[in-house]
């Protein structure tokens, strides 16, 4: 637990820079670590791309400093197709993939054209065929606001997320830290939402029945691999009636090896109740069922197995990935789908899994109003702060239903919603409101780049953290970490945390913008709002490639 009296050593301690060479440090997926440590892991199954955080005595406790030049990022939408190279100064992909239209280095941004490994011509055109091939109304990949969350897995640098953002569909670009280290950073810094992690052994951090498409292309997975454990992961995260669009060599068969692949892959999908919906070209799409009709029509011994009755699909933080079949719900399969309403209406209309935590529509309707009047109340405490493109990447550290994202939603940003892996399960209600999220430990450093967000929401986490014997310090750090320069935190929790954290403003190069009675939002007395800016500042050797 942290300890008051020793704040003023550790405000010392704070006031450090880490070296030049940690601006772009993931402390949980920092390779240098496991190298140091020697942790033996199985490189076949990309376990050296997953979550390995350093002990606590390994923790950097200092001040990650931003690279030499960094600038406040291009604001949205401008972003989406542009950004500083300074930011990000690794252009090597704009080499690597010259004929794929990733990227372009022009003078001193790197432009995005909107093109990627499958679709060199544009997002925009990959799109309008793939809501062709599907006969969705007026070739729109929204399907009517049927089709509102997407999976990217092997995303690059998430051209195909961004593009779909103008059909208001939002989508968790997927990638890990590997060769190409700085894609999911480049997505980040477009201001399109984005994940580092990676297909392994362990579920990724999302809850079953997330998303209503899921993509590949070329992102060189090995579906076949472990008995198809990453394709009933995808599996998982499917909604009922959801699809797998698949671009990929192996989906057209130039040679004997493809075509070994793709029958191979069609026959075990197959298998998993899956049909195809279309095949064109190079791109396959497959859909899931609907029901559990197929499941219970299969032989015995049908591989893959149905998953045991006692596996929970949504418990994920740390839990590793099972080669097995999710069956529905009884209400799912009753109703023949999620039965969820289209999007936008899906925002407000309670989702039929509250039942599952046991909350009723009337408390998911009052949670959204009164996150409603917290917002109005955040932006009044603002003032005159705010400009209309202040805000992009936004984080809720403890997002419960998602009601604080949903009081944004008239707001040009999108909201990683963070649920704590210790407490309610409520990430499939954000989810199902059509929102994203990720399932985290606040003990731990954040799968994510240095400076992604340009507004944190820290609605009762410290309480939470002390109350774990966790440390406040660390969590400042990370914060500080993840949050841009010029990026505001609303701190919305005790009053007596707040005035500890008063005291490392000057160390962490933060600023109080304005504090306010938590009474005004309907909580308990000794809470408050306070609001934080991280200030601009640069290391001596920033300063001298500025000059």
């Amino acid at each position: 637990m942290f300890v008051y009296g020793l704040a003023d050593i550790t405000i010392g301690l704070l006031s450090e820079v880490c070296d030049d060479r940690h601006s772009e440090i993931i402390p949980c997926l920092d390779r240098n670590l496991i190298y140091q440590t020697r942790l033996k892991l199985d490189l076949s199954v990309m376990e050296h791309y997953e979550r390995h955080c350093p002990l606590p005595e390994k923790r950097y406790n200092c001040l990650i400093p931003p690279p030499p030049g960094y600038k406040v990022p291009i604001k949205w939408p401008k972003s989406r197709d542009q950004i500083w190279k300074a930011n990000i100064p690794h252009t090597h992909l704009a080499t690597e993939k010259s004929d794929q239209n990733w990227m372009v280095v022009k003078g001193d941004k790197v432009v995005f054209p909107g093109g990627g490994t499958h679709f060199h011509y544009g997002a925009d055109k990959y799109l309008a065929s793939m809501a062709n091939m599907l006969n969705f109304p007026k070739n729109s990949m929204n399907n009517e606001g049927n089709v509102r969350t997407v999976f990217d897995a092997g995303c690059g640098v998430a051209s195909f997320g961004g593009y779909l953002l103008a059909y208001d569909i939002l989508t968790m670009s997927l990638a890990p830290n590997d060769v190409h280290e700085n894609q999911i950073q480049f997505a980040l810094e477009r201001g399109i939402p984005a994940y580092l992690g990676v297909l392994g052994t362990k579920r990724l951090p999302y809850p079953s029945r997330s998303f209503e498409l899921a993509h590949c292309s070329r992102c060189r997975i090995d579906w076949l691999q472990r008995n198809g454990i990453l394709l009933l992961e995808l599996d998982r995260i499917l909604r009922p009636g959801g699809y797998f669009a698949y671009s990929s060599p192996e989906a057209y068969a130039q040679d004997e090896e493809d075509l070994r692949i793709f029958r191979a892959m069609s026959a075990f999908v197959e298998r998993m109740c899956w049909k195809i919906a279309v095949k064109r070209d190079q791109t396959v799409i497959w859909v899931k069922p609907l029901t559990n009709d197929c499941y219970m029509q299969r032989e015995p011994g049908t591989q893959p197995p149905m998953c045991r009755s006692d596996d929970d699909p949504d418990l994920v933080w740390g839990v590793p990935m099972e080669a097995c079949i999710t069956p529905y719900s009884n209400q799912v399969h009753r109703s023949k789908g999620s039965a969820l309403a289209p999007w936008p209406a899906r925002l407000t209309t309670p989702p039929p899994r509250l039942a599952d935590l046991g909350y009723s529509d009337d408390m998911f309707i009052k949670d959204t109003e009164l996150w409603q009047r917290r917002v109005e109340h955040y932006w009044t405490v603002f003032g005159q702060n705010l400009e209309s493109d202040t805000f992009r990447n936004v984080m809720d550290m403890k997002a419960n239903l998602g009601s604080f994202a949903a009081a944004l939603t008239n707001k040009e940003v999108w909201v990683m919603n963070v649920v704590p892996e210790d407490g309610p399960n409520t990430l499939k209600i954000v989810y199902d409101r059509g929102l994203l999220g990720s399932v985290h430990n606040w003990c731990e450093s954040y799968s994510t780049y240095p400076r992604t967000y340009d507004l944190i929401h820290a609605w009762t986490v410290f309480s939470d953290i002390e109350r774990r014997g966790c440390s406040i310090v660390d969590l400042l750090l990370e914060m500080d970490r993840i949050l841009r320069p010029k990026g505001y935190i609303i701190y919305n929790d005790k009053r007596s945390i707040a005035e500890v954290i008063k005291k490392y403003l000057g160390a962490l190069h933060w600023e109080s913008v304005a504090i306010s009675d938590s009474q005004l939002v309907e909580q308990d007395e000794d809470d408050v709002v306070f609001i934080i800016q991280k200030k601009m500042w640069l290391t001596s050797e920033s300063l001298k490639d500025s000059e």
